[in-house]
């Protein structure tokens, strides 16, 4: 029997939509299925094509040997045609920043380059990021701010998860609850993508 969709679905701006998601394993969902992930359910709820490219351990600007070549390079493996492109990364690159202001630099000429590259991509598709959590380590505002500068410079939405979550990644009675385990910083359980999925899709259907 064939599944009746809603006329709030058929009549949103994400009804049918090819979306690329590319990132770190905030987008593979590291060691849980992809489906479980908040951006795989809001595909599904909205009936669009869904891509994913997350890759555990990637960073935005470094290369690492056991993880692969930084999303500057694995960019260009995506389909060339979408409609939504999100960008979920940066919590690696905080864990290899930390103090280090060269490092940061880094990050943010890889950014600039990352956005360029992803609008020359994809000239008609709507683009977005996604910060990581709040982390409570050396690194990550920093980054989030670097992240926030750049996609301001060329006009692209990025969602500030560090601030607007509602993810308490310092709370460990939190994290053993939403989280992969207890000792986890970065990855949501099942439950832990429910909790953050509504403010996801909010996100994405106010490109």
């Amino acid at each position: 029997m064939a599944q009746t969709v809603s006329s709030e679905i058929l009549n949103s701006s994400l009804y049918g939509k090819t979306i690329n998601v590319i990132g770190d394993s905030y987008v593979r969902n590291h060691l849980r299925p992809v489906e479980e992930s908040w951006h795989a359910k809001v595909a599904k709820k909205y009936h669009m094509k869904y891509n994913n490219y997350g890759r555990n351990g990637v960073c935005i600007a470094f290369d690492r040997e056991r993880f692969g070549k930084s999303l500057l390079t694995q960019y260009a493996q995506m389909n060339d045609s979408a409609d939504y492109v999100l960008v979920i990364a940066g919590h690696n690159d905080a864990e290899f920043v930390k103090n280090n202001s060269d490092s940061l630099l880094i990050v943010s000429d890889a950014m600039d380059k990352l956005c360029k590259s992803l609008i020359a991509k994809y000239p008609s598709a709507k683009i977005a990021f996604v910060t990581p959590w709040n982390v409570p380590r050396q690194g990550f505002q920093q980054v989030i701010g670097v992240m926030e500068e750049i996609c301001a410079k060329y006009s692209i939405p990025i969602f500030n998860a560090a601030k607007k979550s509602g993810i308490y990644v310092w709370d460990e009675a939190f994290r053993k609850l939403y989280f992969q385990s207890p000792n986890d910083t970065a990855h949501l359980n099942d439950m832990g993508h429910n909790l953050f999925m509504n403010k996801g899709e909010k996100f994405l259907l106010g490109l």
